[in-house]
């Protein structure tokens, strides 16, 4: 008998979640530097951590030694100073990948469905079938949910609804006034999960907190790795109601949030100045990404978020290619568009080396857009 005998059917069917591809992985392959391999795959900060995260962070490692604070009192403090609710309805989470697994851990079993769009966050399928669940996947309307198919498709059985605004890997936000009709219009046995880990890059992010405060179900989702730049301390937020918030913490493992992550997120919150720049930044490197893409003759389009969505016809062809250049993208077969790659919005050196990649794949002359 091997293990596979023994282990539970569901994770038999899981598959595998596959990251972007490592900066050292692709440099060992192709022979090249490493700090010249420019990562584009991710959606991480080009520009890095929050300088006030690292201080934080590195003043945390002096009482490595401590267990971190179980209960995360300061941050979640500093979260709900931030989101303007109290401390007890936010929870922290081993980035926000951990609070859809706590979410699944209270709500999800056998016999009952997740609603979530076709080419959503995958981590909620993933997540749906490890418990036994029925993953609803809702067609898509021009790259964004389509919301009122997505309540059609709820039913008796439906327990959470999932909705990423901006989406990822499509980078499509929906507009404020939909999302609230549909968190006022679901039935009371669905939780509507809004996933804001692209929020920061909105000029008018949503605001649920009045369905909140109006007693819907609504449980909103953050992280703190992408305009932050704290990707790889892994850390995030759920903020809801806190009868909601009370069931997670009772599934959450002790101490899931390390002490270095959690001085480094109190600090990035108050980091106003970098948090302006990467706006900044972003926004214009998506109008060069966006310019010079269409400019080649790749139909590409910019979302709302820090990466843009481009049809290159084959996205495995073009991810080997740039990987051997040193630059690495995102195919997107796992979401059932082979056509496309998504690419993260760079420092203006990365942007501007990927569009001479690009360039000399296509074969064709970059023109002015």
């Amino acid at each position: 008998m091997n293990y596979a005998d023994l282990a539970n059917a569901g994770v038999l069917a899981q598959p595998v979640y596959e990251p972007g591809k490592p900066i050292a992985r692709v440099a060992q392959e192709f022979g090249l530097v490493p700090d010249e391999v420019a990562k584009l795959a991710s959606n991480e900060n080009p520009h890095g951590p929050s300088p006030l995260a690292m201080a934080a962070g590195r003043a945390a490692m002096g009482s490595a030694h401590i267990y971190p604070d179980g209960a995360g009192h300061l941050l979640r403090e500093a979260i709900a100073a931030e989101r303007g609710v109290e401390p007890e309805a936010v929870i922290p989470g081993n980035g926000s990948n951990e609070i859809i697994e706590l979410l699944g851990h209270a709500f999800l079993r056998p016999g009952v469905e997740v609603v979530m769009g076709a080419q959503a966050f995958i981590v909620y399928k993933l997540v749906t079938r490890l418990f036994g669940a029925t993953a609803v996947e809702v067609p898509m309307k021009g790259f964004a949910h389509d919301l009122s198919a997505m309540r059609a498709a709820v039913t008796e059985r439906t327990r959470l609804l999932f909705v990423a605004s901006p989406n990822n890997p499509t980078g499509a936000a929906n507009e404020a006034a939909e999302l609230l009709a549909l968190a006022e219009d679901l039935p009371e046995h669905v939780i509507f999960c809004l996933d804001e880990a692209y929020a920061e890059y909105l000029d008018t992010a949503p605001d649920l907190r009045t369905a909140m405060a109006a007693g819907r179900k609504v449980f909103c989702l953050r992280t703190f790795s992408k305009i932050y730049g704290l990707g790889g301390l892994r850390i995030g937020y759920g903020y809801g109601d806190q009868e909601l918030v009370a069931l997670l913490q009772r599934v959450r493992q002790p101490f899931n949030v390390n002490a270095v992550a959690q001085a480094a997120a109190v600090a990035a919150l108050g980091d106003v100045e970098f948090y302006e720049m990467c706006r900044r930044e972003n926004a214009a490197g998506r109008e060069v990404l966006v310019s010079g893409l269409n400019a080649i003759g790749f139909e590409t389009f910019g979302g709302s978020a820090n990466f843009v969505l481009t049809r290159v016809g084959d996205g495995s062809a073009c991810f080997l290619k740039l990987q051997s250049q040193g630059i690495i993208v995102r195919p997107l077969d796992v979401y059932g568009m082979p056509e496309f790659v998504r690419i993260t919005i760079g420092t203006q050196e990365e942007n501007q080396r990927l569009l001479q990649a690009m360039q000399v794949w296509s074969g064709s002359e970059l023109r002015p857009a």
